[in-house]
């Protein structure tokens, strides 16, 4: 592994499973040294995690100045996203750079185009031409085909093939072992099941199950609980 001169502090904001996960990633392959989490008031539990502080989302401010230190939002899909996305939205009202980590052992061509808080875990395959918004997790695995465009707000989980030319709408999630044609648009606010084929465009705010895939009779929305948002 790809040894790193630690220059810059980060925040992980958020102390579960992928937060932890964002800890050793960012502190073993990246130029950050994570030197605290942030959790929101309501859900935080300890004070602190890996010898390092846990602290309210809230006073982030007081305790790790945005003029020193960036961020990244460590939460995965819940609400289709839309819980990671409320809290970068936040992270940026409180004048703070969010990160990004790019594996090491990525495959990222150089003129790939990518927004912040975005997360390429290790074995993803990311293609010339291909651009990535804000606030994108790409789990372990994955295949981005060339001139495809991940928009903003999106998890793909893992061993996913988006081929060629797709172009992928605000708010997705795509799971395990999926596989999307070329040449396809997948709407906003989709849910993808794991091991669906998709050889046709997507409707917004669906869920797609089986081979090929088809819409289940259920609002993607609805079913992620998304509050607020409307079904």
């Amino acid at each position: 592994m790809k040894k790193f001169k630690k220059n810059k502090k980060i925040v992980i904001v958020g102390a579960g499973n992928f937060g932890q996960i964002a800890f050793e990633y960012f502190n073993h392959d990246s130029p950050y040294e994570v030197v605290g989490f942030a959790v929101e008031k309501k859900f935080r539990k300890q004070d602190s995690l890996f010898n390092v502080p846990v602290i309210d989302f809230e006073n982030l401010e007081s305790h790790f100045p945005s003029e020193t230190h960036e961020l990244f939002i460590a939460i995965t899909y819940s609400q289709l996203n839309r819980v990671r996305t409320r809290l970068y939205e936040d992270a940026k009202k409180k004048g703070y750079k969010l990160a990004n980590y790019i594996s090491s052992r990525a495959f990222c061509w150089s003129n790939v185009k990518m927004g912040d808080n975005v997360f390429i875990f290790e074995d993803n395959t990311v293609q010339p031409f291909v651009e990535i918004g804000n606030n994108v997790i790409l789990w372990s695995g994955n295949h981005i085909g060339h001139h495809s465009i991940i928009k903003s707000n999106c998890f793909i989980s893992s061993h996913v093939v988006i081929s060629g030319h797709c172009n992928v709408e605000d708010n997705c999630f795509i799971g395990v072992n999926a596989s999307i044609a070329d040449n396809l648009n997948i709407a906003s606010d989709n849910l993808i099941g794991l091991g669906c084929v998709l050889n046709k465009s997507t409707e917004e705010n669906k869920v797609y199950r089986g081979n090929p895939g088809v819409a289940a009779n259920v609002s993607a929305k609805k079913l992620m609980k998304c509050s607020g948002v409307g079904t």
